[in-house]
């Protein structure tokens, strides 16, 4: 376990732990002891260890639908869940029951911070209290507008030690505190031109995000009404996941897209969809020509609707107009390859 995070927090684990892990202890003859022990009669839903693996933690949307959390991707590297894209309502519950580790997660990516994105992640943060994570958690996201906080605003008023919702857990982000393991929120934006420019992108440009050893992430900006979003493109050695997040299809997801082995697309309207609902994200018929102009060798469709669910037939016949590679339908914990 990590330290104890504030008088607050070492209270709260001092009550809680013994018990807790006593109780799984009890039931489960091969706990190990650290909090990460499944429980005697669940089973852990993972992807197989070897090479780069995308796990579909939320298939939904905002709608509360049986069996669909709200939209989150999990992606592993040779076993470990390595970054993870956007944490909608139940991803939290879906991370654990892949039997994935928060101490592996080398980064935290949001497309845009809707709250079928977002409303996770003081879940999963909290979670992490009980686990060994020594170092800090990159949480790369959009810039903000009038509607919506950046990515750094939205999570240091949420852990805000003095005025944030959950400012128990301040420590997190609270720079006065010694603990190794901080949040480090990030504002994903073109670099600062020279002499004072506004920092606008050229046509098309494609964003930097987090990069280790590992793996390398970029962006693109796309359109989801007046909110900032992004596109996220992972890059494990020579596999590319592409994240199309919430868009009308405007944008530069094409030119993100290109060549890659997987794009990971929202189906969460039908053909037919006008008003509000085209304003925000793309038909099938768009879904299929960007496919098909990037490239990509693979196409999974997710944040699945009651507005699509069961017209995937009509769906697949108007992405065949334009894509021909493979295109399937995502589910809560299917694991894809690159």
């Amino acid at each position: 376990m990590t330290r104890a995070r504030g008088l607050t927090a070492f209270l709260v684990a001092a009550l809680a732990l013994p018990l807790h892990a006593g109780t799984l202890a009890a039931k489960n003859p091969n706990a190990r002891g650290d909090g990460n022990e499944t429980p005697a009669g669940a089973t852990t839903r993972a992807c197989e260890p070897q090479g780069v693996r995308v796990q579909v933690l939320g298939s939904g949307g905002p709608e509360l639908v049986g069996g669909r959390a709200s939209s989150s991707y999990l992606v592993w590297i040779d076993g470990r869940a390595r970054a993870l894209v956007d944490l909608g309502g139940g991803a939290a519950l879906r991370f654990g029951e892949t039997g994935a580790n928060i101490s592996d997660l080398d980064v935290i990516l949001f497309t845009h911070l809707h709250v079928d994105h977002s409303a996770d992640l003081p879940t999963l943060i909290k979670a992490s209290f009980f686990q060994d994570r020594e170092r800090a958690l990159p949480i790369y996201g959009p810039t903000g507008n009038r509607l919506m906080s950046s990515t750094v605003t939205f999570v240091r008023e949420m852990f805000n030690s003095t005025s944030g919702a959950f400012r128990y857990l301040g420590s997190f982000v609270n720079p006065m505190t010694r603990d190794v393991y901080k949040l480090q929120p990030h504002d994903v934006q073109p670099k600062l031109r020279k002499l004072g420019l506004a920092p606008k992108p050229p046509e098309g440009e494609i964003l930097a995000g987090f990069a280790n050893e590992r793996l390398r992430t970029s962006a693109a900006s796309v359109a989801h009404g007046e909110l900032p979003a992004l596109a996220w493109r992972i890059q494990v050695g020579e596999k590319s996941v592409v994240f199309s997040g919430d868009t009308n299809g405007d944008g530069h997801l094409a030119k993100l897209a290109a060549g890659a082995d997987l794009l990971v697309a929202h189906n969460a309207v039908p053909e037919a969809a006008q008003g509000t609902e085209r304003h925000l994200h793309m038909p099938p018929s768009t879904i299929g020509r960007i496919a098909r102009d990037a490239n990509v060798k693979q196409l999974v469709l997710s944040h699945r609707m009651r507005r699509t669910l069961g017209r995937e037939s009509e769906t697949l016949e108007q992405i065949r107009r334009h894509y021909a590679g493979p295109a399937v339908f995502a589910n809560d914990l299917d694991c894809f390859t690159p």
